[in-house]
């Protein structure tokens, strides 16, 4: 290492201390100047190097070169002769030049840094990304938005592989190519999307010396050309339904002018696109006003405003609706409905309902009125029956009730979420009975419907049937019903396959079947198959306690027949009612209830004396003379089926020693139904055997 005496701290000399400090080989000794305050002095005191005012303190101590950088001849010769012969002394005009040298080149590496910066504050200010990488593929330089976009910090990346930060790099290619890639689509790691473009850099002899890319985020385009093509799509798809819609629409913009129609409202109207679009809002009206410009006015919507439209004065309702996006009245859309087709609709609605009451039933125990013994004990019976799958036989006159009970079952059992079929056996003539109850095949007989049609056991399949006045059938039809009964299957009218059903059979009848048994106009064994489980429904004068009850409901029924608004019935007219037989039963009270409030006067609330007809006991000689004349009809005969039966109870309840669990599996009812009976006949074991 060379020992150095600089001698003259002005400019050269400043120059030279500067140069020499950074260099490893060179060892500053001393800087002397005989100007304290010289600027080389304070530099050299900075460094840590000795100052002096004179060179001669140094000169002898072993210093390998001596600078003269005074620029005075004379000290260059003093130097000279006084230094050691091995001491190298290099004049001042050597210093000047060299100062000289080293302000350009200071001066020329200051501006090439400023270009640096400036280069990097552009390249750091362009909102695209970009990063360079040198020879050996390792990243010399990334900018603002690429550290942004890439979400990387550069003084975690600048120095590493680019393929640390970017795997998908195409970079390293580049460079070993020297072949540039024009806008590639690249995903980055962070799920953003890029559009990048990749040139080497070639030195002057022909070799690449590194490779940059220049890279824009299209995440945000991408995502509104997507947001685009979705509102496109919606729009198209908003069409296809409007057009497809059934019903008639019109749309019109703020200004009221037609902007669409479908093609049903061509069909209603009978007006096309080339009538409406473009055209004001009130182009289609040829009665009534434009509700598209009332609604556009009032920004309020409208519905269900009748008008007529189009040149065949089509009546139709109309609603319409204003579109309001961000605030702003964009437009309305309207739809029409022809008037016609809603009668027609209501009509087809009114006919469907119609049909759904006859296939479901509508009433629960719930509808059932009557807390006396007599109906208390029939609920009981009838609920007991509907938890099972046996056959019911249900017995008691016209008007008791019998078809409520039937509704009640079937919406009690497990069947009720199945049909229930309702069949009168005494109103369908005898000829089409059979092919009512089990359908036929296709041409079974002159006018049958093409392919057969199901019987109504068929539709009733998993659910129930009630036969109503079972007691009216013939003895062929009684027959084939056994069958069913027996067998769970019928056989269509012309068919020779026989068909399974599973259907719960609710019978009933207010014939003495007992007798029509006797009388040969019943079967038996078809008596006992619908006799296992009877219920027996008392007649309205034998549960007098249900009157008040049943005239409740029945005034509450009727006021929403009637629209009318009664209370409730005076004491004296509710007399008359408990005093009277009611021969017709709840049918009979229902009649009278109503005629009684068809006779009010609208401002009346309450049944009086005079609202209820003259109701009067048939007399003796009357009674004869319907019993001679119409025996099936009136009192008498209940008369005389209820003599006909407690004279069989009493016969069997003697023939079996009075043990009651024996006469009732004789008379195949039930042990509930015998004490009932017994009961209602005053038939007790003691009386009798009094009386015998």
């Amino acid at each position: 290492m060379k020992r150095v005496l600089i001698v003259g701290a002005g400019k050269g000399g400043t120059a030279l201390l500067k140069l020499l400090n950074e260099t490893d080989r060179m060892k500053i000794v001393a800087v002397t100047d005989t100007n304290s305050e010289a600027q080389g002095l304070k530099l050299a005191k900075s460094y840590h190097i000795p100052t002096g005012r004179s060179w001669e303190d140094w000169i002898h101590k072993e210093i390998d070169i001596v600078i003269e950088a005074t620029g005075d001849e004379s000290v260059f010769d003093a130097i000279r002769t006084k230094r050691q012969r091995s001491t190298v002394v290099i004049p001042g005009s050597v210093a000047y030049i060299t100062s000289e040298l080293l302000e350009e080149k200071e001066a020329l590496v200051n501006e090439l840094k400023q270009q640096t910066e400036n280069q990097h504050l552009i390249l750091n200010s362009i909102h695209d990304g970009m990063i360079v990488i040198n020879v050996d593929g390792d990243v010399s330089f990334i900018n603002r938005s690429a550290e942004r976009i890439v979400d990387v910090n550069r003084n975690d990346v600048v120095g590493k592989p680019v393929k640390t930060i970017i795997p998908d790099s195409r970079l390293p290619k580049v460079l070993s190519s020297k072949k540039k890639e024009v806008n590639q689509k690249l995903e980055l790691d962070n799920g953003k999307k890029v559009i990048t473009t990749r040139i080497p850099m070639i030195g002057p002899d022909g070799k690449a010396i590194g490779a940059y890319a220049v890279f824009q985020d299209i995440t945000e385009v991408v995502h509104l050309a997507e947001e685009v093509t979705d509102l496109k799509e919606v729009k198209t798809m908003l069409e296809a339904i409007i057009h497809s819609s059934d019903e008639a629409i019109s749309v019109v913009d703020e200004n009221g002018n037609g902007l669409m129609i479908n093609p049903a409202y061509t069909r209603i109207t009978g007006l096309t696109e080339n009538d409406i679009v473009g055209k004001p809002a009130t182009v289609d009206i040829s009665e009534g006003e434009s509700m598209h410009m009332k609604v556009l006015r009032t920004r309020r919507p409208v519905r269900s405003v009748r008008m007529k439209v189009g040149p065949s004065d089509k009546d139709v309702l109309v609603n319409v609706a204003p579109v309001i996006v961000d605030g702003k009245l964009k437009g309305s859309v309207g739809v029409l409905h022809d008037v016609s087709e809603i009668q027609s609709l209501t009509s087809e609605l009114k006919r469907a309902r119609q049909i759904i009451r006859s296939l479901e039933a509508k009433y629960t125990f719930d509808d059932i009125i009557g807390e006396s013994p007599e109906m208390t004990l029939a609920l009981e019976q009838a609920k007991v029956g509907a938890r099972t799958p046996a056959t019911v036989l249900l017995r008691g006159e016209s008007g008791t009730g019998k078809e409520l009970f039937a509704h009640a079952i079937h919406n009690e059992s497990k069947r009720r979420h199945n049909k229930f079929i309702r069949v009168n056996c005494a109103a369908i003539a005898e000829s089409l009975l059979e092919s009512e109850l089990f359908g036929y095949e296709d041409g079974a007989f002159s006018g049958a419907k093409r392919g057969g049609k199901k019987g109504l056991f068929e539709e009733a399949n998993y659910g129930s049937i009630f036969l109503d006045e079972i007691g009216e059938l013939t003895l062929p039809m009684q027959a084939k019903l056994l069958r069913v009964l027996q067998e769970n299957e019928i056989m269509r009218v012309g068919g020779t396959k026989p068909v399974h059903v599973d259907v719960r059979v609710i019978a009933a009848t207010n014939v003495n079947l007992e007798k029509a048994i006797m009388n040969k106009t019943f079967r038996e064994d078809l008596y006992y198959r619908l006799n296992r489980l009877p219920i027996y429904i008392p007649p309205l004068r034998e549960r007098k306690k249900d009157l008040p009850q049943l005239t409740d409901h029945l005034i509450q029924k009727l006021n929403e027949d009637y629209g009318r608004h009664v209370i409730s019935i005076e004491e004296k007219a509710f007399k008359r009612l408990e005093e009277y037989d009611w021969p017709g039963n709840v049918r009979e009270l229902e009649n009278i209830i109503g005629r009684a409030m068809i006779y009010m006067e609208n401002l009346e609330d309450k049944i009086r004396p005079e609202h209820i007809p003259n109701l009067t006991k048939p007399s003796p000689s009357s009674t004869r003379d319907m019993e001679s004349e119409n025996a099936w009809l009136g009192e008498t005969l209940q008369q005389a089926v209820d003599e006909y039966e407690k004279k069989l109870l009493a016969d069997a309840f003697r023939a079996h020693d009075f043990n009651k669990t024996q006469t009732a599996k004789s008379l195949g009812i039930s042990i509930r139904n015998l004490y009932y009976k017994l009961d209602k006949y005053n038939l007790d074991k003691d009386s009798m055997q009094r009386f015998s």
